[in-house]
């Protein structure tokens, strides 16, 4: 079975194209600039072949209408037909408290992730665009499924996801703690106790997602119990543009000095903050080599953004009652070893003990554990593969759609899969 995953944003389209058989990546990509001047896709084959295209792309139909030539064409295509894709499974940011696991797509599936954009406006919009162009450019006859940011933290407790606020607003308006990157948080956390050998519901396990956009969760029993994103996914610690948790009083202080809008505002902490508010770059690349220069603002971003995690990770130690193992992943994660062992060292009391040969050795693609033999806390590099998840889920739908013996497989989902 081959399954086209999907991430679709505003203006673009990422696509990977994975033999379930072998769960191998085939052919993967991006649609880029989509609705603007400059428009392109650009195509790679696993094997090596790439090829871009600069051309107009003036909506997400036209999108999908170029993936699906590509990945028949004959110098960089992977396969000879569309009929050899099984499935489409897309990656939806927000699911709120409607979804609690992957579903197959339906009108009335479609409109509740509509229903859920204000929640997430830079993305349900999008995604919910791009479903309906799928559909158009495969046929209604395509299984369409849908895989949540959200669903892997629905395990958290109220005392963890509630706010203290009047209970009215949750009531009216849903706001609570979601929690984000939680298809990355479910293949890292699976994952890694297949590499420690345990079964994940006997491991207290922090898995850490250190990209652009950062967050960490606490998993206890196999099950979420904290997550450091909020609402949105501006709550947390600092990131690359975005502020992290703060003060609220910052907030309604800043808009009334500066007489900011609500929009104006959100732009300041979603765009202009974090990393780039402290040293004035967001690119890690950048801060890394100006640290090393001796840039006093680049070498306090990393020791706030290393404090700052090291105190999510003690927390969530707390909330547990004791953690067996930290898990690094994403982009940062995985390959900037400065960060892992910065946020390590304030974890000495747990008894962490990272290698720091292994700590310099473990990037690009190689993970596996890095603590030492005599450390009480085991710590792991983890390579995340979200759009894995969203195969494996969509082939599991896929699979259970065809032996339902319901004549109304609207309702066929992961449930007991």
């Amino acid at each position: 079975m081959k399954v086209l995953v999907i991430n679709a944003g505003s203006s673009s389209l990422k696509y990977q194209l994975i033999d379930m058989d072998t769960e191998k990546m085939m052919a993967k990509g991006i649609c880029d600039r989509i609705g603007s001047e400059g428009a392109s896709i650009q195509h790679k084959t696993a094997d090596g072949r790439a090829k871009k295209v600069v051309t107009e792309i003036k909506n997400h139909v036209d999108a999908f209408q170029l993936v699906t030539s590509a990945l028949v064409d004959q110098k960089v295509g992977v396969i000879s037909g569309l009929s050899e894709i099984a499935a489409v499974g897309h990656r939806i940011v927000q699911g709120g408290a409607v979804f609690d696991k992957s579903v197959l797509v339906n009108d009335e599936v479609i409109r509740q992730i509509r229903s859920l954009i204000p929640l997430a406006p830079l993305h349900n919009g999008p995604e919910a665009d791009a479903i309906v162009a799928s559909q158009q450019v495969f046929g209604k006859d395509m299984p369409q499924c849908v895989v949540f940011d959200t669903s892997f933290h629905s395990t958290m407790p109220p005392k963890a996801y509630l706010y203290a606020i009047p209970q009215e607003y949750y009531e009216k308006y849903k706001i609570r703690r979601y929690g984000f990157h939680g298809t990355s948080h479910r293949f890292v956390s699976h994952h890694c106790a297949h590499l420690m050998h345990q079964p994940l519901e006997d491991i207290k396990m922090i898995t850490c997602h250190i990209g652009n956009g950062s967050s960490i969760a606490a998993i206890q029993n196999g099950k979420v119990v904290d997550t450091s994103m909020g609402l949105t996914p501006l709550d947390g610690f600092m990131m690359g543009t975005r502020s992290g948790a703060l003060d609220p009083s910052v907030v309604t202080f800043l808009m009334e000095k500066e007489n900011l809008t609500p929009q104006q505002m959100n732009e300041i902490l979603n765009k202009k903050s974090g990393v780039l508010g402290i040293c004035g770059m967001s690119d890690d690349r950048d801060v890394t080599k100006a640290e090393i220069e001796g840039n006093p603002k680049a070498i306090l971003a990393h020791e706030m953004q290393n404090y700052q995690i090291a105190k999510f990770i003690g927390a969530y130690a707390a909330a547990m009652n004791g953690v067996d193992c930290i898990a690094f992943t994403a982009g940062l994660g995985e390959n900037q070893p400065s960060i892992r062992y910065g946020a390590c060292r304030y974890l000495k009391y747990l008894g962490v003990k990272i290698d720091p040969i292994l700590n310099d050795e473990y990037v690009h693609g190689k993970e596996g554990k890095i603590s030492t033999f005599d450390s009480s806390v085991a710590v792991y590099i983890i390579n995340t593969n979200e759009e894995l998840v969203i195969a494996r889920d969509t082939k599991a739908i896929v699979d259970k759609l065809k032996y339902a013996s319901t004549p109304d497989r609207t309702h066929v989902d992961l449930e007991d899969v």
